[in-house]
């Protein structure tokens, strides 16, 4: 279990699982707010918090509704940000521990990353809600493109607006689509402006610059592969041919890994 939820097992335990702090850590909560769910003392978990801890105990459809009813709420859909992760796929995603890779929603909500996404992207482990989500936080948090050459602002800021319109035909009518484009529409005048223009574009390929503190400039080719019912994406940041970026990203996977090995 400890392997398979990306945590090191350094040093040998006595009992097998996780420990509480780890599982906190994991969905993004304090050690002592899990503590009081699992002794049943704390409030009545949200359907955020059972989703989140799903995905950290790396539960199966089946066990994830038994939570919920458990809790006496109802199973969300099984789509967009609430879509159900499977182990298996998160499985598969472990063993690219060369590249950057992300898990997001058709909603572009940020549902799992590895490692090398944490370094290259910026971790996405404990952002609270929306923050989860690429399109938001690039339309409402200027910082968001800091790692990303302002030459390539309105090639990303299109590419966000295209894939939520693909998405938000797809599924019309749907309470989490209609917020998310309700909100951005009201807090950004550059994406009401690209929203009016009604163009669509499902991204399954592209090239991306980013700027690292470390390294500077990265090079790397996204591949984008979709489920069978297109409500999550995989997301695979290889390094583009001719350039430095593997040299780059095998660099910060020692920088990372010693960091890590200096905070235990």
């Amino acid at each position: 279990m400890i392997d398979r939820a990306g945590l090191a097992d350094f040093l040998r335990r006595r009992t097998p699982g996780l420990r509480r702090d780890e599982v906190a850590g994991l969905v993004g909560m304090s050690t002592d707010y899990y503590t009081r769910l699992e002794q049943g003392r704390g409030p009545h978990p949200s359907e955020q918090i059972l989703i989140a801890l799903g995905r950290a105990l790396r539960l199966d459809v089946d066990q994830c509704d038994h939570v919920f009813h458990l809790c006496g709420l109802t199973p969300p859909p099984r789509h967009g940000g609430t879509a159900h992760l499977r182990p298996g796929l998160i499985a598969l995603a472990e063993h690219l521990v060369h590249v950057p890779v992300c898990i997001v929603s058709d909603l572009d909500e940020v549902l799992w990353q590895n490692g090398l996404a944490d370094i290259v992207l910026g971790p996405e482990a404990g952002r609270p809600g929306r923050d989860r989500n690429f399109a938001w936080r690039w339309f409402t948090d200027p910082s968001c493109r800091e790692r990303f050459p302002r030459a390539d602002w309105d090639h990303h800021a299109t590419a966000h607006v295209n894939a939520l319109r693909v998405t938000a035909a797809r599924r019309a009518g749907d309470t989490d689509v209609d917020s998310l484009v309700r909100d951005l529409r009201g807090c950004s005048p550059e994406f009401e402006r690209l929203w009016t223009v009604h163009e669509v574009a499902v991204r399954q390929f592209d090239h991306k610059r980013l700027i690292h503190p470390e390294v500077g400039l990265l090079h790397l080719t996204c591949e984008v592969l979709l489920t069978p019912t297109a409500d999550i994406r995989l997301l695979v940041f290889f390094p583009t041919e001719g350039t430095d970026a593997r040299d780059k990203l095998d660099l910060l996977r020692v920088i990372g890994s010693q960091d890590l090995t200096t905070a235990r």
